[in-house]
């Protein structure tokens, strides 16, 4: 049966109404605007190759310049991109893509079957079994039909495997392309141009774009990663937009010049803790720590009170896996933080380390104040800032830390993306969680085809996790975007990408 990808009519009818609207014929080069420079907090990966891209600040950019069979647009949807359709068998075991006719690389070749083939050969790992999205592990082979259709078979069927391939992980890349990982050729809006290390990564509107142009010519990604000197940036022109901004930042934007817009990161920021650190083995001590954290107080601290409280791995704009009142689980309480470390054998408290990204002041200033509520129960913290790198190296990979204040994002638009990491065995589980019953309830859901049972066992998960009190979880953090007023049409994301493609003079 054949189904076109969800959104698609939406979108055709929206650009439709654009063009009324408008009165033109949708070419964008003659509003084209010759660039714009943005902010970013750090420096992006070393390596250029998609499939092996880390960190969700680089892939937030890259969003621009690679695509996959499938990617998700502003409204959460599935939407085409090197597919045009798809097919599922009755089974749900095999997807058969049809190759968008004209779709080009960046060096000007025509995107073939078998380069779709490679592509998700390779971003699945299918000899090495080690993807980087771990549920394409369930992907069995990819099997090229004729010059214009590929068929993805998996292991067992999965209502998540669309979703799962709509990101940056999944990219079609060229198979002649002997060194992906330092030449970026995608297929999306934008080229890769250049990288200054620490200083800044451009790219270059691509004008054989197969979907809607882009407005903007030249894009240059300012490295700003000293908080400090954002506002100069601003005030002195260096920069016309920059996400991510803290509220103390937003707050001394010049308004007249710059349009600030809000919304949530969809993050889940917690304190996350090192689970082969000892004292956070014991489920006592975790949950005296969650008693112990006042969240309200954090939330005024760091945003004057803007953000959404969380009680677990899940932010809000998952609504159908959301539970709001996993909030409440652990309201504020030092007097039954200090009974569980009495309990658990830590009444004279203990001592550890957070490691924090400096780049990131949000996470900086919600690890101070967690410091100054747990010394109120005898618990001890150091703070130790890093830079990106380090953090990346060393605490998510290298999982060498007691604790680290951070943001874990969603991959891609499933529960599995923000869930997976903890399971017992998972390569990125970074906290090294370890339940059975929580490894036995995450299989079952994940194996669950019903997607109504599916969303509840998901939802299931999420409570273990609060129940656990696997990590002393803070907020989704508020979203402060700003834009220079000679630019409109940024639009947020239920997941972490920049889209620079929207973005276009104002009129």
């Amino acid at each position: 049966m054949k189904k076109k990808l969800t959104g698609l009519v939406a979108i055709l009818s929206v650009l439709s109404l654009a063009v009324a609207l408008c009165g033109c014929t949708g070419d964008k080069k003659g509003d084209s605007s010759d660039s714009i420079t943005i902010g970013i907090p750090q420096d992006i990966e070393e390596t250029l190759d998609p499939h092996n891209m880390v960190a969700a600040g680089t892939k937030e950019i890259f969003f621009n310049v690679f695509e996959g069979l499938v990617k998700p647009d502003s409204d959460g949807n599935i939407v085409p991109a090197v597919a045009s359709e798809y097919t599922v068998s009755d089974d749900g075991l095999t997807y058969t893509f049809t190759i968008r006719d004209g779709v080009k690389f960046h060096d000007g070749t025509l995107v073939t079957a078998e380069d779709v083939q490679y592509s998700m050969n390779k971003c699945a790992d299918i000899e090495g079994g080690n993807p980087m999205i771990p549920a394409l592990s369930n992907i069995a082979s990819v099997d090229i039909v004729d010059d214009t259709h590929v068929a993805v078979v998996l292991k067992s069927a999965d209502n998540d495997f669309l979703a799962n391939i709509a990101t940056v992980s999944a990219a079609i890349i060229p198979m002649h392309n002997t060194d992906p990982s330092k030449s970026a050729i995608g297929t999306g809006p934008y080229k890769y141009i250049s990288r200054s290390p620490l200083e800044n990564v451009i790219f270059e509107k691509y004008d054989e774009y197969w979907g809607e142009a882009a407005y903007i010519q030249n894009v240059t990604f300012k490295i700003c990663s000293n908080s400090d000197t954002i506002p100069m940036e601003f005030e002195g022109g260096s920069i016309d937009m920059m996400t991510h901004l803290t509220n103390s930042i937003r707050q001394q934007i010049d308004t007249d010049k710059f349009e600030v817009s809000a919304g949530t990161m969809n993050l889940v920021q917690a304190l996350y803790l090192n689970h082969n650190f000892e004292p956070f083995a014991n489920e006592d001590v975790r949950k005296a720590m969650c008693y112990a954290v006042d969240r309200e107080a954090i939330l005024d601290f760091v945003s004057d009170g803007e953000g959404v409280i969380i009680g677990s791995s899940m932010y809000p704009n998952f609504r159908k896996y959301y539970d709001a009142s996993l909030a409440d689980a652990y309201p504020h309480d030092t007097e039954k933080a200090k009974e569980l470390l009495k309990k658990a054998g830590y009444e004279n408290g203990f001592e550890f380390e957070v490691t924090v990204p400096s780049n990131y002041t949000q996470h900086v200033q919600t690890a101070t104040v967690i410091k100054e509520q747990l010394a109120e129960v005898g618990i001890t913290v150091n703070i130790k800032q890093v830079d990106w790198d380090t953090w990346l190296s060393e605490t998510y990979i290298g999982r060498n830390y007691d604790a680290t204040v951070i943001g874990v994002d969603a991959a891609q638009l499933t529960a599995s993306s923000l869930l997976a990491r903890f399971v017992s065995d998972a390569g990125n589980n970074f906290t090294n969680y370890t339940s059975t019953a929580y490894d036995n309830a995450y299989k079952k859901a994940f194996e669950e085809r019903d997607e109504a049972t599916q969303t509840e066992l998901f939802k299931d998960c999420v409570k273990m996790l609060s129940d656990d009190a696997a990590n002393v979880y803070i907020q989704d953090l508020p979203e402060f975007v700003a834009l220079s007023k000679k630019y409109t049409g940024y639009e947020f994301y239920p997941v972490y990408v920049i889209d620079v493609a929207k973005i276009r003079p104002a009129k």
